[in-house]
């Protein structure tokens, strides 16, 4: 079987109006992707930078899988949160990109979008009380099948850097 090893970390995130960030994250393949090692989805710890507005995690990523095709390829998903002084959390983004298919490293920037609620009063409420709109099936933000529909603000960005190697893809035609 061909294997796939992706190692790096979630660097931070920039060009968030908030502060206190975190990043919940994920990784969805297709059923022919089966992992080996490594975790499936995970959190970083809080961030409140005191200049400038990047918040570092440096978080960690260790995924190997196997498969026996191409088709499904994994995908990373992540939501970007803020924590405020009362410890409430609030969405800050939505975003997800492809594991990159080439070996070797790859700095990444995932761009971030939120959705956008209701009438204006209701926007108005969320900039005064907070809380503000999310999605009721977190699915939707790596699979596409209704996304086109969704009202959508752009948010910051989430930087990483991953380092890729392949295994026996050769077998299946695939040349690196």
């Amino acid at each position: 079987m061909a294997e796939l090893h992706v190692i790096g970390q979630i660097v931070g995130a920039s060009g968030f109006p908030q502060s206190s960030l975190f990043c919940k994250w994920g990784v969805h393949t297709g059923g022919a992707w089966r992992l080996l090692s490594g975790l499936r989805e995970g959190q970083t710890q809080v961030d409140s930078p005191q200049t400038g507005d990047t918040a570092y995690w440096s978080h960690p990523i260790d995924l190997h899988y196997t498969t026996k095709g191409l088709q499904g390829w994994p995908k990373l998903h992540l939501q970007v949160w803020s924590e405020d002084w009362l410890g409430r959390c609030q969405l800050c983004g939505y975003g997800f990109l492809h594991l990159p298919s080439s070996p070797g490293p790859h700095r990444l920037r995932c761009p971030t979008w939120l959705p956008l609620g209701g009438t204006w009063p209701e926007r108005l409420a969320h900039s005064f009380v907070g809380g503000g709109p999310q999605l009721r099936s977190p699915d939707l933000v790596y699979t596409g099948a209704q996304r086109y529909r969704l009202h959508t603000a752009a948010a910051g960005t989430v930087e990483l850097e991953l380092a890729v190697a392949l295994r026996h893809f050769d077998r299946y035609g695939v040349e690196s």
